[in-house]
This record gives structure tokens, C-alpha cells and sequence, in this order.
């Protein structure tokens, strides 16, 4: 589940584009799993008591196909407006931000090794 903020950051990206780059398909393609948790309950589970604020952070562990894990997050600044699915849809886009340089940099990698050869 991915936000309309990601599929237009790869509208925007993918237009005009004529080289190598990492799409939001390549990222989808290379996340193994998706984890959504509140990060009160990962804590009280644990037999820790939560504090307040921890009741309303959304974490989302991303686990890649090669083992990595990016952990994105997402909190209201007023507890009013935490929505625990709004939370799960900002966590991941969260993740996916994090994986997207990273991804780049692997691609860039590749791109100079295989000019080097």
C-alpha cells in the first residue's frame, strides 16, 4: 500500500527518462515483506510500560529479498488526528523513501562497474 505522493514522485521521475534508474516498481519488486506495528504495543508486549507518545507512532519494518531492513515511521503532532491506517500509509511511504537512494547508489555502483569493464 503506497501513497498517491509516491506514484507521482515516480510520474514525475520516470518522465523523460531515458537511462537507467530505479523505479517504484524495482523498489516493490526487491521488499520481501512489510511489517506494521504500533510502536505502544511492540513496547507493552515486551513488559515495558509505553509512553504516551509511543501510542501514537506507526512503524513499519521493511525486510529487502536480500536480508536489509528499513524501518519507516509516522506520528501526528497531535494525538487527535492518529489514525492507525493513515499511520500504516505514512510508515511505508516512509520506508520507501529511505530504500529509493539507497537503491540509487547500488544502481549507480553497477552502472560504473560495468563501464569499467
Amino acid at each position: 500500500m503506497d501513497s498517491k505522493s509516491l506514484d507521482a514522485t515516480e510520474s514525475v521521475a520516470a518522465e523523460g527518462a531515458t537511462s537507467p534508474r530505479v523505479s517504484l516498481m524495482d523498489i516493490r519488486n526487491e521488499i520481501k515483506s512489510k511489517t506494521f506495528l504500533n510502536l505502544a504495543a511492540a513496547i507493552e508486549a515486551s513488559g515495558i510500560i509505553a509512553p504516551e507518545a509511543a501510542k501514537i507512532m506507526t512503524l513499519c519494518v521493511v525486510e529487502m529479498h536480500n536480508g536489509f531492513i528499513f524501518i519507516g515511521k509516522s506520528a501526528p503532532a497531535s494525538p487527535e488526528n492518529y489514525d492507525a491506517e493513515k499511520g500504516k500509509l505514512f510508515a511505508g511511504d516512509d520506508a520507501v523513501r529511505q530504500i529509493w537512494p539507497m537503491m540509487g547508489f547500488a544502481l549507480k555502483d553497477r552502472l560504473k562497474s560495468s563501464a569499467n569493464v
